[in-house]
């Protein structure tokens, strides 16, 4: 009758039971029905042997290594002594000079598309058919505008490629080039597109999908619209964050953020992880609008400024040339930051 051990096993497969009562253990079979070698219970003459350790992967030149993985290594600003409660992730008077900026820069990029909206945004907030002007900043969102100084302007891609609404079709996606804060590439732009219709065709219109319902405040209506377009098959955050604020902006709708809806390994999530000194989303949402209210700005221009200093870049999200940022942003964003 077989005999189980105090481990719940049968005692010729219990390694510690077998070996406490010298009984020879049963041999492992491998799934090649060959048994597999026990190790012999007496070391070896001359000590324990151990293995070797696995060969470290070899790493190509770049930063990849031989499987393909690339390691990004972050450049940071030397460590001075900076600090302050607002931003405890930064350390250094380089780095919060360089967020003061870009924060200033995203405020006042959104203060020029209210006041005279740059190339196709030109054309979203002018009068004409809503859906059209609609489906067209949809189109703006998922393909991106280009970096300033592209050939042709940020919205060259943008007008080669998009298509009316009333054509029922997808943006023209061949061969387009998308800009940094796009869906990141045109497969998934293709199927954001065609999802976002679907979505804007059971509610019956665009419109009534922006609009909701007549009882929501503005910051509840940018938060379910937010949340109901990332259901959509590849719509990340970043053109879903930055169309409803560019709607909001132009006038077309009444939409106020009123978070950042932290999340996920985006560039603006990972930029404020970095900045915010914190991982968890409820107290980074909470950071975020404490840092919009100590520099007197409105909470989405934080989308734009921590993706700027986290990529380490000034993307112009259509802007072309770039403008300086407002003096008084900027000296308000500094002063906050204990830069003054």
């Amino acid at each position: 009758m077989p005999t189980f051990c105090r481990h719940n096993r049968l005692v010729q497969n219990c390694p510690i039971c077998a070996r406490e009562q010298d009984i020879e253990m049963r041999p492992v079979v491998s799934p090649g029905g060959r048994p597999e070698p026990r190790p012999s219970r007496a070391a070896p003459a001359g000590g324990t042997r151990r293995s070797a350790p696995a060969a470290a992967p070899t790493r190509a030149a770049g930063g990849r290594s031989a499987t393909g993985l690339r390691v990004r290594r972050l450049a940071r600003e030397a460590d001075d002594g900076y600090g302050v409660p607002l931003v405890p992730g930064i350390h250094s008077r380089a780095a919060a000079a360089r967020l003061a900026e870009e924060l200033a820069f995203a405020a006042t990029r959104l203060d020029m598309l209210a006041a005279d909206p740059p190339g196709l945004y030109a054309e979203v907030a002018a009068d004409g058919p809503l859906e059209e002007r609609t489906w067209l900043a949809v189109q703006i969102a998922l393909l991106g505008p280009l970096d300033a100084g592209a050939e042709g302007g940020p919205f060259a891609a943008i007008a080669a490629a998009r298509s009316r609404w009333d054509s029922g079709e997808p943006p023209a996606l061949a061969d387009a080039r998308l800009g940094p804060r796009g869906a990141g590439d045109t497969v998934r732009a293709v199927r954001a597109a065609e999802a976002y219709r679907g979505w804007a065709s059971r509610l019956g219109s665009q419109e009534a999908g922006f609009r909701g319902e007549a009882a929501w405040s503005p910051e509840r209506r940018f938060d379910r619209v937010f949340e109901r377009l990332g259901a959509l098959a590849s719509m990340s955050r970043d053109p879903r964050y930055d169309l409803l604020v560019t709607l909001d902006r132009l006038g077309v709708y009444e939409l106020r953020a009123g978070r950042l809806h932290l999340g996920g390994s985006d560039q603006v999530t990972l930029g404020a992880k970095r900045i915010l000194g914190i991982g968890d989303p409820m107290l980074l949402e909470r950071r975020a609008a404490d840092l919009a209210d100590a520099c007197a700005l409105p909470l989405e221009a934080l989308d734009l400024a921590f993706f700027n200093w986290e990529t380490r870049s000034r993307y112009g999200a259509g802007l072309d040339p770039l403008p300086e940022p407002d003096p008084d942003a900027l000296a308000a964003a500094e002063a906050a930051l204990g830069l003054d």
